[in-house]
């Protein structure tokens, strides 16, 4: 049993950019559940507090003096109003938007009074996706206007006449452009001009013409469009395909601007970089594509020479005379995911996922960061991405950060990580994590007092790690892989010892992901899934990841895709996202078990094998399976773990630790045989 004593007192350390400047930002009194309606009699679940406390962002704009910030997987979601020349957070407002809610999307009118709002959400309940803001009566909240039928939005653009239009997408559907009038407060479906696209994300507009940008950014392979750009024309109602050539075989359009007589274009790119183009309003046929050094281009800012942007490498700058580009440099911290550049008076307001406002002289080549929590920002806690434990922490991932929860102290830090932990594993007390969005896996020692840092790159069309898994016979750490723009998958390999790594593509079939990894013996098996509604998934292959070679497959013959898998004894468990299970002896290649397990799990899930037992997470429950009968049992019901991108769980000294609802909780569970 836990001892209760060690977790009585749980202080939360927020950390900057250096771990020596974490303050203590609140107490924590743990709690141990006994309920009969939630665990079994031989089962502790222990409460560790919020698992990830942040403010976490996902857009900025500047407004006249004030930076207008849009929250990220928060709720409730808010728009912060940060004040330049103070430093201070001046003006905020909420919203009811629906589960794990993100503002992705901000634009505001040609007077600068009215701030228009867009909702990315986890699950369309139907409720108001687009909000306005009065920006001369901040102390009111933004009200809600209208929905669009997608259930997200991803871009917003006002017209010089107040028109605002708004698109982004939902599963399974392709982008919309929506019209919202203010006159009638009516929305408008303007049409699908990329029937092909999985989702768009760029939109710009003029008096006479809205430019609408998307492509195959999630969901790409197979039939799915590359980038698109269109002209949509506002008297007829008509599509014009205007996409430059050279941009054609990037995955999707990122950005749009209109910019003194020119259309400002930026592309997501993968297996070739992202690019950057400035095309005629008066023809669009003329224009001027450059190439980048990154994978994104986005949040452009101008000034009289120069045309700024936001990379995944860091803020860029165009220049207008001799078109090139090169690096704006400055004295500051890495900026991470970076949400919106804006300009003023030679200075770049620079919006950091990191949780900060990055003010860079351009000439002088100085800075000065604010942290917004510092500023009033109310920090939040985070649904939760991937999580691991090990040498007595924890650690749970997150948007630009990872919490680390010391199990003795309770003391906890974040750490500063771009994009997200997807999912991360402890190996002799060092922490490696699977970053999205094309970061590879990083590193993190807690014995040295340093950030967590890229240890291995891999190519960037595998950007979408998903499940990681310690091999202890070839001492490699595995990891399964999604590639969101071009399909398929890849099996990657990391040796800690030696730092080498190695990168098996399409290792199932070419449309098949690696949703699930695990390993016995020196054989990797794989658990397949496919992001599209055609085409084979639930495949398992087993693999040499010394040499990257197919050992043997099995078709489960199963209508779902793989959603976790774990391997116990000879018995490989599968767990697809109808909730059926599968079980493979991985010596007979033979299916020995089936059944239907979807009273626990629908969707995503994670498994996990403790004390000899195979134990699953799914967005309801934690249950685990007998290993003689495979009978199912819940070990806590209704446990509702707030996750981002699917549940996770992880074992750490004999403990199975996961979220219930937004804390970290730890679970003692001592089933009899």
């Amino acid at each position: 049993m836990t001892d209760s004593s060690s977790l009585s007192r749980r202080r939360l350390l927020q950390a900057g950019g250096a771990l020596g400047l974490a303050t203590v930002a609140e107490s924590l009194v743990a709690t141990q559940a006994h309920a009969a309606d939630d665990a079994g009699p031989a089962t502790v679940v222990t409460d560790l507090g919020p698992g990830l406390v942040q403010f976490s962002l996902m857009s900025g704009l500047l407004v006249g003096d004030i930076v207008y910030i849009g929250s990220r997987n928060l709720n409730p979601p808010s728009v912060i109003g940060f004040h330049l020349p103070s430093r201070k957070v001046v003006s905020h407002t909420t919203f009811d938007a629906g589960p794990e809610p993100s503002i992705q999307a901000l634009a505001a009118d040609s007077t600068g009074r009215y701030l228009y709002i867009g909702f990315l959400v986890k699950a369309d309940q139907g409720k108001p996706n687009l909000f306005r803001w009065d920006l001369k009566t901040p102390d009111k909240p933004a009200v809600a206007i209208g929905r669009t039928e997608d259930r997200d939005i991803r871009d917003l653009a006002v017209a010089p006449d107040g028109m605002v239009y708004a698109l982004g997408g939902a599963p399974g559907k392709a982008p919309v452009l929506w019209e919202y009038d203010p006159a009638t407060g009516t929305v408008t479906d303007r049409g699908t001009p990329d029937p092909k696209a999985t989702l768009a994300r760029a939109v710009a507009a003029s008096d006479t013409t809205v430019f609408f940008g998307a492509g195959s950014v999630l969901a790409g392979g197979g039939g799915a469009s590359k980038a698109s750009l269109f002209a949509f024309d506002r008297g007829t109602h008509t599509f014009t395909s205007v996409v430059p050539k050279e941009m054609e075989k990037d995955p999707s359009l990122r950005e749009l601007a209109v910019m003194d007589g020119h259309l400002i274009v930026g592309t997501s790119g993968a297996v070739d970089p992202a690019k950057f183009a400035v095309m005629e309003l008066k023809d669009l046929s003329s224009y001027t594509v450059v190439p980048t050094d990154g994978t994104t281009v986005k949040s452009f800012a101008a000034d009289e020479d120069r045309i700024y942007f936001a990379s995944d490498t860091g803020v860029k700058a165009y220049s207008k005379a001799d078109k090139t580009i090169s690096a704006v440099e400055f004295d500051g911290p890495d900026l991470g995911e970076i949400w919106g550049v804006d300009h003023v008076d030679g200075k770049l307001a620079v919006v950091s996922g990191y949780g900060f406002v990055a003010e860079i002289d351009v000439s002088a080549r100085t800075s000065v960061i604010t942290d917004l929590h510092d500023a009033g920002a109310v920090a939040g806690a985070q649904a939760g991405m991937g999580i691991a434990a090990g040498r007595g922490y924890v650690y749970l991932g997150g948007n630009g950060a990872i919490a680390r929860h010391n199990l003795k102290t309770g003391e906890v830090v974040n750490l500063q990580a771009p994009g997200e932990a997807k999912d991360a594993e402890v190996i002799e007390g060092v922490l490696y994590t699977g970053q999205y969005n094309a970061q590879g896996i990083w590193r993190y020692d807690p014995a040295k007092r340093q950030q967590p840092r890229q240890t291995a790159h891999f190519p960037s069309e595998q950007n979408r790690p998903l499940d990681l898994s310690w091999d202890p016979y070839n001492k490699l750490l595995l990891v399964g892989v999604q590639s969101d723009t071009e399909g398929g998958g890849a099996l990657w390999t990391y040796s800690p010892k030696t730092g080498k790594s190695d990168s098996y593509v399409n290792p199932i079939d070419d449309v098949q992901l690696v949703r699930a990894v695990v390993n016995r013996d020196g054989i990797a098996y794989l658990g397949g899934d496919n992001a599209s509604k055609e085409g084979p998934r639930a495949t398992i292959v087993a693999v040499d990841p010394v040499t990257g070679k197919e050992k043997w497959r099995v078709d489960t013959q199963q209508s779902a895709g793989v959603a976790a898998l774990a391997v116990q004894g000879r018995n490989l468990y599968g767990l697809t996202t109808a909730g059926k299970l599968f079980v493979i002896d991985v010596n007979t290649r033979k299916t020995v078990h089936t059944a239907d397990a979807s009273s626990v799990s629908k969707g995503f899930a994670a498994m996990v094998v403790n004390r000899g037992v195979v134990y699953g997470v799914s967005d309801t429950t934690l249950f685990r399976f007998h290993p003689k009968t495979f009978a199912l049992t819940t070990v806590v019901a209704g446990i509702n773990g707030a996750w981002y991108s699917g549940p996770h769980v992880n074992v750490h000294g004999g403990r199975l630790y996961t979220l219930r609802d937004h804390n970290l909780v730890e679970v003692d569970d001592r089933p009899s045989r």
